[in-house]
């Protein structure tokens, strides 16, 4: 993975103000993935928008790590039942 797709932790919890050991705690969780390049870590840019809904839900909305693995596997479920609906849709739109 090139360094050019990846942020620093470091600079992502200076610029919002945050600490580093709650992007820790959502990588142990499994709800981010961090790569280490030379004991510095990093995270994938494709990951920063689900970093910053997490984000607003501890910081913001006051909801613990518990809370936020809920809402994400609730969410996940939500966007594979719409990707399957529009599937059903598309198959039913070929019998009409």
């Amino acid at each position: 993975m090139q360094t050019e797709y990846l942020i620093a932790i470091d600079e992502f919890c200076a610029k919002h103000d945050i600490e580093v050991s709650f992007i820790s705690s959502l990588q142990q969780t499994g709800l981010i993935e961090i790569t280490t390049i030379e004991e510095v870590g990093f995270i994938p840019i494709d990951q920063i928008r689900q970093l910053e809904t997490f984000m607003r839900f501890y910081y913001e909305l006051d909801i613990n790590l518990e809370g936020i693995e809920t809402i994400s596997h609730l969410l996940h479920r939500v966007n594979d039942l719409q990707e399957e609906i529009i599937e059903l849709r598309n198959r039913l739109g070929l019998y009409e």
